[in-house]
Formats: C-alpha cells, structure tokens, sequence
C-alpha cells in the first residue's frame, strides 16, 4: 500500500534573485582599475601642471595643446574617474553608465597624449578598453528554471 502525504514533498527552491553587483569578478576588477587609473591621471596631471619639463614637447603633432591645460585635464578627469569607480562598488547602474563614457574620455585624452608620454598613454588606453568592455558586458547570468 502507497503512503500519500497532503504537503508537497520537497519544498521549491528559492530563486536567485539576489543580484550582487559582484556575481561576475570582471566588474569588480574594472571599479579597482578606474581607482588606480584615475589616480594615476591626477599624478599625470599634478605633474603637468606643476613642471612642464617633465614631459618630452614634440613639435610635429598634429595636436598642439600647452602642457598645463592638458594637466587641468588630466587633473579633472582622474577625479571624477576615481569618484566613479568607488560607485561601482554600490552596483548602482548610473555607475556603469558614466564609468563607460569616464573610461571612453580617458581613452581619448591618453591617445592625445601619446606624444607626450606614449608608453604610458599606450597602457591606460588598454586598460580603459578593459574597463568599457567589463562594465558593458552582462553583469547577471539569468538561470532559467526547468
């Protein structure tokens, strides 16, 4: 003879529907690759702006902007590159948002600043390619239940 029971035998398992900003490392490493890059853009700048002569001034380059302006760039945009990588750290997706066009601005200020110092400049375009590329990509992975 078969025992019926009127409760369910097991019961279903929660969904998953915690969504940590962190459930993929890539994120969580782009926010400390902002800090880091942003930090090092206000040294760039503190630098420019304090003694022009540290920088190599090339004549032929099609973009000829003064030293200490590009410094006040630097300087500006490393702040707010900074700021936008501690808000990652909420998971908010404002966050996600304007470290994609942070990281896309630095981008382009380092490729303008590679006559000045292209090692560097070459460096921080990659890893400001990483960081778009980390925060554009998914940050969930949707489980479908069977």
């Amino acid at each position: 003879m078969a025992s019926t029971t009127s409760g369910p035998s097991a019961a279903p398992a929660a969904p998953s529907s915690s969504h940590h900003p962190f459930q993929i490392g890539g994120t969580a490493f782009a926010a400390v690759l902002m800090i880091f890059g942003g930090a090092m853009a206000i040294l760039e700048g503190i630098a420019a702006i304090a003694k022009d002569a540290v920088f190599v001034a090339t004549r032929d380059y099609l973009f000829r902007f003064n030293l200490t302006g590009w410094g006040w760039i630097h300087l500006a945009l490393g702040v707010l590159i900074v700021i936008a990588g501690c808000a990652l750290f909420t998971g908010a997706v404002w966050a996600r948002v304007v470290g994609i066009v942070l990281a896309g601005l630095s981008a382009v200020a380092n490729f303008l600043w590679l006559p000045h110092y292209p090692l560097w400049s070459i460096v921080l375009i990659a890893i400001d390619v990483f960081v778009i590329w980390a925060l554009c990509a998914s940050p969930f992975q949707e489980k479908e239940n069977v």
